[in-house]
């Protein structure tokens, strides 16, 4: 009976040992990520949440085209960020 008991602990120690791995993932994403998800949502007047489940669907769906979709999105916004930075005066080139 005792080591079924402690089988069951070390079961529930492991899950709570993952959830806790995934989201310390989740949260390194979110923080250093490409806001390719928020700058989107922005433009569409949406919530960054909905596009991120978005990427996520298309990607299972189409086997990975939408995390393409997504890693180029983050280039070319990283792209246009380094081309189109706004300068105050003609003295900043």
């Amino acid at each position: 009976m005792m080591q079924k008991d402690t089988k069951d602990v070390h079961i529930l120690l492991y899950f709570a040992v993952m959830l806790k791995l995934v989201y310390n993932i989740r949260h390194y994403f979110e923080k250093h990520g490409f806001y390719v998800s928020s700058r989107l949502a922005d433009r569409l007047g949406m919530r960054a949440k909905n596009v991120r489940l978005f990427f996520i669907y298309m990607s299972f769906a189409t086997l990975g085209v939408g995390f393409a979709l997504y890693l180029t999105s983050a280039f070319l916004l990283k792209l246009k960020d380094l081309v189109y930075t706004k300068r105050t005066s003609v003295f900043d080139l």
